[in-house]
């Protein structure tokens, strides 16, 4: 079971440089697989959008709290740390066009010596999106567009791209560097409808469902390696991701949970700004994982 730790948002001390060098340097240092920077381009002081993760529905985020850029955050961090992955989770795809990322994504993975993992979904703040002159009805088939701009961009065509869709329109381009692993750089779908677990059938390496448990959760695991079955693709090769707590997790649960088909379980970080005790806790659950350094 591979585990990761999100990025601290809530406390406020994401942006914090000694705080966050401090914080990833531990997580390698206790055998942590890799850290998880989430992603609001902006929050909106009032919104109509419905947050589907809380049965509030409204977002447990002040809307001065500061949330770094996930990629530069990821790129800070690669250089205070040797070999601890580097993820997003979740980066609003439709916010970003993807020629722009597929550059920035590549930078990352290539200087990082190809520790980058993806997770990407469609975003559910309606406010959010339109900031970012993105329509927000058609956020599903512009991220299938931009994921198709990604993978032909990495791919290894010194010929140039080129690319005619509905959302995006360029001829004879090239992107340098490429990620280590090309266009197999790993991309997963974070979300919690049928939808995201259909495209990380046809078009992702995984699949992070959120906020879903269950016979929920695994009729979404069947859904995404049904479609990858029928695109033609081996369903045993997309990972699930599930996100959990510092707290709670233990080993006989991580075994539950692998039971279940997940690969990798992403855990909430601990609720502190101190920077001892947030280690003190991480350590005391890598050693009921058992984790190795």
């Amino acid at each position: 079971m591979k585990v990761g730790v999100l990025a601290p948002v809530a406390t406020g001390v994401t942006a914090d440089p000694e705080w966050m060098a401090a914080f990833a340097r531990h997580l390698e240092r206790c055998g942590f697989e890799s850290i998880v920077a989430v992603e609001h381009t902006v929050l909106a002081t009032r919104y109509d959008s419905v947050y589907p993760y809380a049965s509030s529905g409204r977002v447990g985020l002040a809307a001065d709290c500061p949330i770094p850029d996930p990629l530069d955050l990821l790129a800070f961090l690669a250089g205070h740390t040797g070999r601890l992955g580097l993820a997003t989770g979740v980066l609003v795809l439709p916010n970003h066009h993807p020629v722009v990322l597929a550059k920035r994504a590549a930078t990352v993975d290539a200087l990082s010596g190809g520790r980058l993992r993806l997770c990407v979904g469609v975003g559910w703040l309606r406010e959010e999106l339109e900031a970012c002159g993105v329509d927000f009805e058609t956020r599903g088939r512009r991220a299938d567009e931009q994921l198709a701009v990604l993978r032909a961009l990495w791919a290894d065509r010194p010929q140039g791209v080129s690319h005619h869709g509905e959302f995006f329109d360029f001829d004879d381009v090239t992107c340098y560097p490429k990620p280590v692993a090309g266009q197999r750089l790993p991309i997963h779908i974070g979300g919690h409808s049928r939808a995201a677990a259909r495209r990380a059938g046809r078009l992702g390496d995984g699949l992070q469902p959120l906020g879903v448990a269950g016979p929920e959760l695994a009729s979404l695991i069947a859904l995404m390696r049904d479609e990858a079955a029928a695109a033609g693709r081996d369903p045993a090769a997309l990972e699930v991701s599930l996100g959990h707590t510092v707290a709670k997790i233990d080993a006989e649960r991580a075994g539950a949970l692998a039971d279940q088909g997940v690969d990798r379980i992403v855990l909430s970080p601990p609720p502190t700004a101190d920077i001892e005790e947030a280690k003190d806790i991480l350590s005391a659950c890598a050693q009921r994982l058992a984790l190795s350094a």
